[in-house]
């Protein structure tokens, strides 16, 4: 399916023209992406937690402290919401109230499945380091019996989600046209900076 199915939870109804439940689109952004946001009701209160994700097909992985409480919470069958969003841009209109921001995001609704099996608990941490850096894995220590149990690996599947897409310049008032203000797009671009070499990388190669 090129598409994913429209539930009364996805449909966007608040700018409802900027919505889009295309595959294809929803994975692109998840790939862009390094940090999503779940939220889920967590005992007493409801909680939010920002954590690095990567993905497969139509699942998405994260990855924390096996002793993470909301990350227990979720093992235990508590509903999550997710949501990731890239900023593309701010939109600097004529007229305060149409001050806007170009961006793309995904939010989509799953419950957790925990990735128990050493083998594959590895195979999917590999997939995350190979989103960082491709070659990253043939280069490094693995991890050892006791990190993987250290480490949770949970997996969402992705179903039931939209995404939500604003592009473009500012739409202002006709009449705010004539006004003698610059109005146009601040550009955003997630983009990697130089290295920075690790001191003790350092000390050691020269």
């Amino acid at each position: 399916m090129s598409e994913f199915p429209i539930t009364q939870r996805t449909t966007v109804k608040r700018g409802h023209k900027r919505a889009t439940y295309n595959r294809d689109i929803v994975h692109a952004i998840l790939d862009e992406a390094y940090i999503c946001h779940i939220g889920a009701k967590m005992k007493d209160r409801p909680m939010v937690q920002p954590t690095t994700h990567w993905r497969e097909k139509d699942t998405l992985y994260i990855h924390g402290s096996s002793k993470n409480g909301l990350f227990q919470t979720l093992i235990e069958g508590e509903e999550a919401c997710i949501n990731i969003t890239l900023l593309d841009g701010f939109v600097m209109a004529r007229s305060a109230f149409h001050h806007s921001v170009n961006y793309r995001s995904v939010t989509f609704f799953s419950k957790a499945t925990s990735i128990n099996d050493p083998i594959e608990k590895k195979r999917t941490l590999d997939l995350m380091m190979q989103k960082i850096t491709p070659d990253r894995c043939d280069q490094i220590r693995e991890p050892n019996p006791q990190e993987l149990k250290a480490t949770a690996v949970l997996a969402f599947d992705i179903t039931e989600c939209s995404a939500k897409i604003r592009t473009g310049p500012p739409v202002d008032d006709e009449a705010d046209y004539a006004l003698p203000v610059w109005a146009g797009i601040v550009p955003f671009d997630l983009q990697k900076g130089p290295l920075i070499n690790d001191p003790r990388w350092e000390n050691d190669h020269t």
